[in-house]
């Protein structure tokens, strides 16, 4: 996400010197949040990289999570069509809502695929005992390749020989099972889609 505009070019004049920021995970793109920003809280945001609002009714600059630690790590930020509202793709560092939620909107759709990438590559880091997915990473390339092998033949045959449901199961078992190979050679899902986007052109 490109973050380089003209501040200046902004539509401050609208709301009486603030817009509304749309504040969106980076990796599984589920909406978090809702604030407002003003110049100097835009400023902040990209000056320190971690989001920064102007609150209205402390009537201050409010960084995310400097009582609770739970920071938005930012990583890009774009303009609308009529430069008058923000979307912010940020990393949370631990709940965004107050109500020790992912998202202050219980609805808000992610990407699950992302989601279970992300899930694999904190297994990676912290190996915590009794996990399947640390199991296999202690494994090994190897052992994670032939899984994935496995993995695939199954799928195939599900697809000629059982029903849909069967066969979402062994999909599901199957992009598991690549996700975990991936984060192996330090790579990710996001890497792959990143592959079919510049296919796609």
């Amino acid at each position: 996400m490109n973050s380089k505009f003209d501040i200046e070019s902004l539509a401050w004049d609208k709301q009486d010197g603030l817009l509304p920021v749309i504040v969106q995970d980076a990796t599984s793109l589920r909406v978090l949040m809702l604030g407002y920003m003003n110049r100097e809280a835009l400023m902040a945001t990209l000056a320190c990289g971690k989001v920064t609002f102007f609150s209205r009714s402390k009537r201050r600059l409010w960084m995310k999570g400097e009582t609770s630690g739970n920071v938005l790590e930012l990583v890009g930020v774009a303009t609308d069509c009529d430069a008058d509202t923000l979307l912010v793709q940020a990393h949370p560092h631990g709940p965004t809502c107050h109500l020790q939620r992912s998202s202050c909107f219980t609805e808000a759709p992610g990407d699950a695929l992302a989601e279970l990438d992300a899930l694999i590559a904190t297994r990676a880091r912290e190996r915590p005992d009794g996990s399947y997915t640390t199991k296999l990473f202690a494994e090994g390339v190897r052992r994670i390749a032939q899984k994935v092998g496995e993995e695939g033949v199954e799928t195939a045959l599900a697809a000629v020989a059982q029903d849909n449901e069967a066969l979402l199961g062994e999909a599901a078992d199957l992009l598991y099972h690549l996700a975990v190979l991936l984060r192996a050679r330090g790579l990710s899902l996001a890497d792959a889609r990143q592959v079919l986007a510049a296919r796609r052109g």
